[in-house]
């Protein structure tokens, strides 16, 4: 038995959890943590972290500083003999991208590791990236998520945004399907008992990514925008992603929209973790669900009242 086996096997996985989520939105971890247990994963610390770090920026400056960087992160999980899991998409990117080039570059790997020699650590290329959407859909399934629901989230209709790096590149996202019509979060999304509907502009970005935010924050509301309108036309229930830096920009982005144009979309942003949460039972101020800019009593209620109606019928 290979020892990626064995971790499968044992569901043992270092969390990695980047930036946004641990300094932005606790409620991502506190989900994460939470209904990974109660799908049988043990979710182990992976100390001494640091940011993953974004390849938009670094890698565009410094390609090895990005990979020995990288690396690091990588290494602390082989030493822990474990797969390493992220719950965000950048993160996601940047770690699976560096792993991938260092197993298959071997130059890369010889000069990252003379750099990683100098404070004792070694990358050997014995694990695997994981991003929770990824793993839910390919070792979980979502019928075995099906099984788990307690509260069936009937008559939510739901946004799902996959955000570019899960899927992309698709050479490196083997297994997940057709990254020009993708499925598989849906299908996680219908596993909860909601309903997944597509929207016009579906795999649109969500503007935030590779530094945009922050150098060019007007343009990037305005493609954040463009999708609150049609959803908000639309009548959703809320925004589910699988990336904290996604869930930045619809949550605060709707607060500064609010404030430039006037529109209030009021549209609940729900990492996928604090979706299932819901479906397992808990209530959304156990997932950190009102730590948003942006939150919906109304929502909330709806979810409340999913929960008493399976009391009663029980």
């Amino acid at each position: 038995m290979s020892a990626t086996e064995s971790k499968k096997e044992n569901q043992s996985l270092s969390l990695f959890l980047g930036c946004v989520a641990p300094n932005r939105y606790p409620g991502i971890e506190l989900a994460s943590r939470r209904v990974m247990k109660e799908l049988g994963v043990d979710l182990q610390e992976l100390k001494g972290a640091s940011c993953c770090p974004a390849p938009g920026v670094f890698k565009s400056f410094d390609k090895t500083t990005w990979l020995t960087l990288a690396s690091r992160n990588i290494v602390l999980s082989e030493q822990m003999g474990m797969d390493l899991l992220t719950v965000c998409n950048g993160c996601f990117g940047s770690l699976g991208e560096a792993n991938h080039t260092l197993k298959h570059d071997a130059d890369h790997k010889k000069e990252v590791n003379e750099k990683l020699s100098e404070v004792g650590m070694q990358y050997k290329g014995d694990i695997e990236v994981r991003h929770i959407m990824e793993f839910l859909a390919k070792d979980v399934g979502a019928d075995a998520i099906k099984e788990k629901v307690t509260v069936p989230l009937e008559g939510i209709k739901v946004a799902v945004h996959y955000g570019c790096h899960l899927i992309r590149p698709s050479k490196e996202k083997e297994g997940l399907g057709s990254a020009e019509n993708p499925r598989f979060f849906d299908d996680l999304v219908d596993a909860t008992g909601a309903k997944s509907v597509d929207y016009e502009d579906k795999l649109l970005c969500c503007g935030a990514g590779g530094g945009a935010r922050s150098a060019f924050l007007d343009t990037t509301l305005k493609m954040t925008e463009k999708k609150l309108d049609i959803l908000k036309r639309e009548e959703y229930d809320c925004i589910v992603d699988a990336c904290p830096f996604c869930h930045l920009q619809f949550d605060t982005g709707q607060a500064q929209l609010k404030k430039t144009t006037g529109k209030d979309y009021n549209i609940p942003v729900l990492h996928y973790a604090q979706l299932l949460g819901l479906a397992f039972g808990h209530t959304p101020q156990e997932l950190g669900i009102q730590m948003n800019t942006t939150t919906n009593p109304a929502f909330e209620q709806k979810i409340l009242a999913l929960s008493q109606k399976k009391k009663e019928e029980a």
